[in-house]
């Protein structure tokens, strides 16, 4: 039964990092660059309105499922939540991979999502809050892309053989 919640919480903790890091890359490499021929032709509101606050509303809680999910996994999977955070012995490598995971959740709750809110005049500000708030979102963002790469990089490596004999092979 302890393996079938591992191999839950992993399959939780990996759908939901699916979905935040495709959004991540969704907001930098299309919507971005899109929202400036979207306003040249008049048609970005479209984007601002309605897509923008769904895709935010998915990227910030499967930012927090991931996360959640993942410090879950740490807590029973072998490594230790403390072990991990504290970069000890073998978890040290996967525990990089949730500083850096952490640091992204923090930058989603804390600089992007208030940041977006007004840019999309969901929070009143002005022209001028709105420029700063945009360039704010649009590179803590943008540091987020930077991280997903080491951090995925970090998680896997960080992954014990027997661990993932368990996910593989159905045994351990």
């Amino acid at each position: 039964m302890e393996h079938l919640h591992l191999i839950l919480d992993r399959w939780l903790h990996i759908m939901a990092g699916i979905t935040w890091i495709g959004l991540l890359y969704y907001f930098n490499f299309v919507q971005v660059p899109a929202l400036g021929a979207a306003r040249a032709d008049g048609t970005a509101a479209g984007i601002t309105k309605h897509i923008a606050p769904l895709a935010l509303l998915w990227f910030r809680w499967a930012a927090l499922v991931t996360w959640l999910s993942g410090a879950f996994y740490l807590s029973v999977g072998g490594h230790g939540f403390i072990n991990a955070f504290l970069l000890h012995g073998s978890a040290a490598y996967i525990g990089l991979g949730a500083w850096m995971g952490t640091i992204m959740l923090f930058n989603v709750w804390v600089l992007i999502w208030p940041n977006q809110k007004k840019v999309l005049g969901m929070v009143e500000a002005s022209d001028d809050e709105k420029k700063k708030a945009g360039r704010i979102a649009l590179l803590a963002s943008r540091t987020n892309t930077m991280l997903s790469i080491p951090m995925l990089f970090f998680m896997i490596t960080g992954s014990p053989a027997h661990q993932f004999g368990i996910y593989m092979a159905g045994g351990g």
